[in-house]
């Protein structure tokens, strides 16, 4: 099985390039303000240093071969709107997860989401070669649901109290999962979404 490199993805939208330390200070200027867009996330992106910190935490697990972060970017700007990562690789098992991902508002709602996600798959596929991709979500955030069901993701269940947020509710999470039998129907379903002409 391939080892979890770091790699640039191209879209036609964006570029999916490896996280970097001084990728932190335009995260927090992506983020704005935006106190909403991290309410479901399991760390705190409020301030420069929380920025600092995620990305190190991310680079620290890439370095324990566990993670591989990426710095989303603009293809025709080099603007950087986010951030997203492959997670929880398990190289004996072929699986990893999906997530980590958070998008700047003024470009949700757009092919950015849908074209980070089939960059990853494809290369959790037809790379890696994976036999399982994972994502999970807090059950209280719908829009995040919703948007990994129209990915092809299929929800497997629900972890209750699975976990203690920032704020100390105790969150119950929701899984889904593609697996490597379902990839070339949800790739054409994804090409379709971003190339509705094709």
């Amino acid at each position: 099985m391939p080892a979890l490199l770091p790699v640039r993805l191209e879209g036609r939208h964006v570029l999916l390039d490896p996280l970097m330390p001084e990728d932190a200070q335009a995260l927090f200027a992506a983020a704005g303000d935006d106190v909403e867009m991290f309410r479901f996330l399991s760390e705190p992106l409020r301030t420069l240093q929380d920025h600092r910190d995620y990305v190190q935490r991310g680079l620290e697990e890439q370095a324990a071969g566990r993670a591989l972060p990426f710095c989303i970017r603009l293809r025709n700007t080099g603007e950087v709107i986010g951030s997203t990562r492959f997670a929880a690789f398990d190289p004996a098992h072929r699986r990893a997860e999906i997530g980590w991902t958070w998008i700047a508002r003024k470009v949700q709602r757009s092919a950015v989401n849908t074209e980070c996600k089939r960059l990853l798959l494809a290369h959790g596929f037809d790379v890696l070669e994976l036999n399982r991709i994972e994502f999970k979500t807090d059950a209280l955030n719908t829009v995040s649901r919703a948007a990994i069901t129209r990915l092809g993701a299929t929800q497997e269940g629900v972890f209750r109290q699975h976990m203690v947020m920032p704020d100390g509710r105790v969150r119950d999470t929701v899984y889904f999962s593609i697996v490597r039998r379902e990839w070339p129907s949800v790739r054409v379903a994804l090409e379709q979404k971003l190339d509705p002409d094709r």
